[in-house]
């Protein structure tokens, strides 16, 4: 799984995210399964930002989440410093794709990829990519590439 290594990353969210004494397994590492979480509160983070689930309720659907790979790179232990970072890599007509690194001191300690989209809360049914997300990202993708 790679990366975007480019600078551009639409609507990307960035989340200091403490490691807590649960987050540790028996090795003194945290968990694997404390990842999908913390991927979770960037995702929460990005529609905080970007696209309120509320306002998504209130206009009938809601995202979901179609699968997660995640790369581990190195571990992460209770007193480091977590980062996390989430952003919108691809929008398609009916699915998204968000790509996420957690670093660990500075250090990229994992790489992540999720892909969803929105179902219809009447029939929880697939539905387009509404048009504001879709016209936010090609705003965002365009003021890129005017630099």
């Amino acid at each position: 799984m790679l990366v975007n290594n480019n600078l551009h990353r639409p609507l990307e969210v960035v989340l200091a995210i403490p490691v807590k004494t649960y987050d540790i397994d028996f090795m003194g590492i945290v968990s694997n399964i404390v990842y999908i979480r913390w991927l979770e509160d960037l995702r929460l983070k990005f529609l905080d930002e970007h696209w309120q689930i509320n306002q998504q309720i209130e206009q009938g659907y809601t995202p979901i989440l179609a699968g997660t790979e995640i790369e581990y790179k190195r571990p992460i232990k209770i007193m480091d410093q977590v980062i996390g970072r989430l952003w919108l890599s691809n929008l398609g007509r009916l699915k998204w794709t968000v790509q996420a690194e957690i670093l660990s001191n500075n250090e990229l300690a994992a790489v992540a990829s999720q892909k969803g989209g929105f179902v219809s809360l009447q029939n929880n049914r697939l539905i387009p990519i509404p048009e504001e997300l879709q016209n936010k990202y090609l705003q965002c993708k365009q003021g890129f590439q005017k630099i």
